[in-house]
């Protein structure tokens, strides 16, 4: 079994260049998982919002959560653990 921890994504050049929405407010607005749920590559795992849109945090790996490291309200910059999955 390998553990894998998914990190939050280094923000999207549209962030960068509209101003507000890669400073100030960004949080999470809704976790999407509990440990032992099973996710697949792609499985959304949290809902982000910036004060200007809500975004969807999808998995890069597949593989069960073992620690859920955010909760809602939580305020998140590029790189923070976000889940850890155990896969085979």
């Amino acid at each position: 079994m390998t553990l894998r921890t998914v990190h939050m994504p280094k923000y999207p050049e549209c962030w960068q260049s509209c101003g507000s929405c890669a400073s100030g407010d960004v949080f999470i607005l809704e976790v999407l998982v509990a440990p032992g749920e099973l996710m697949r590559r792609d499985d959304n795992i949290l809902t982000l919002e910036t004060g200007k849109v809500a975004l969807d945090i999808p998995t890069p790996y597949a593989g069960r959560v073992v620690e859920v490291h955010v909760s809602a309200g939580d305020h998140v910059a590029e790189g923070a653990p976000l889940v850890t999955l155990e896969s085979d």
